[in-house]
């Protein structure tokens, strides 16, 4: 009777065992962060779909901005600025309890920027993904000058007001999502606007006091049709990133590998 009870309390703790491992398996990054994504240009809240279920299923937080004028935002684009977007973000990260791992793609990385320049106690970490890093004073428009491997430039369709900036449609996939699934890639054509020009002139400004005490992460994008990699390295340099990681998409990973983008956050993360 003694050895069956015996028997009974070591599978019972075997099993606890092996419920325990499984759960670790499952779940292997404990500590929840709240994270914070930000889209970019010529595209909306959207794009972050995989990623945040992915992230939410690892126990994490995850809040995604629209910006102004984005997806089915109806703000005017003769209103929006880089300050706008970023008082946007402010107000979803008011909205939240401690810090928050900061996430931005293309453009929504000066918007973050400007972010972190404003409320650097909020931010525990500041996540690119091939994004626009601005030095103090300068706009999106200036990056995007000195890069010469971009797919953009030459089909890029300024609106007759100058308000907007349209891509060439027949260029939206082999420029954002060229490694993406037909079916994503359809997504993107079918929630495509153009986007607001305004934001793209306007320089940010940024201190060391402030910008320069968040810590900062790149993830560059290594098939890259709409930021070069020569760009995403000389921004890197220029803003001192050294915790450096990449992935092998194009610009939208989140579309094409979800997955690996959700294990680099992750990792960022803990």
């Amino acid at each position: 009777m003694k050895k069956a009870t015996i028997c009974l309390m070591l599978t019972i703790l075997i099993g606890c065992c092996i419920a325990g491992c499984s759960v670790k398996d499952d779940n292997p990054f404990y500590n929840t962060k709240t994270f914070v994504l930000v889209h970019g240009a010529w595209q909306a809240s959207y794009v972050w779909e995989a990623v945040k279920k992915e992230l939410e299923l690892k126990g994490q937080k995850v809040v995604v901005v629209e910006l102004p004028a984005h997806g089915n935002d109806t703000t005017s684009p003769a209103t929006v600025s880089v300050d706008l977007y970023a008082k946007t973000v402010i107000a979803a990260i008011n909205g939240i309890k401690g810090k928050v791992i900061l996430v931005g793609h293309s453009m929504g990385g000066v918007v973050v920027s400007s972010v972190a320049e404003k409320i650097p106690e909020r931010i525990q970490k500041l996540i690119y993904i091939g994004a626009f890093v601005p030095s103090n004073g300068q706009s999106l428009l200036d990056l995007a000058l000195q890069d010469k491997q971009s797919h953009l430039g030459p089909n890029l369709i300024p609106s007759k007001d100058q308000l907007t900036l349209d891509v060439a449609h027949d260029s939206i996939v082999s420029i954002f999502c060229q490694d993406a699934p037909k079916v994503v890639q359809q997504l993107v054509l079918d929630r495509y606007r153009a986007e607001p020009a305004i934001p793209f002139t306007n320089k940010v400004t940024l201190t060391a006091a402030n910008f320069g005490k968040v810590d900062k992460y790149y993830i560059h994008t290594l098939m890259d049709h709409a930021i070069g990699a020569d760009l995403q390295d000389q921004m890197v340099a220029a803003a001192n990133i050294t915790k450096l990681y990449s992935i092998n998409t194009g610009h939208c990973p989140f579309l094409s590998q979800p997955d690996e983008v959700t294990r680099l956050l992750l990792t960022i993360s803990q």
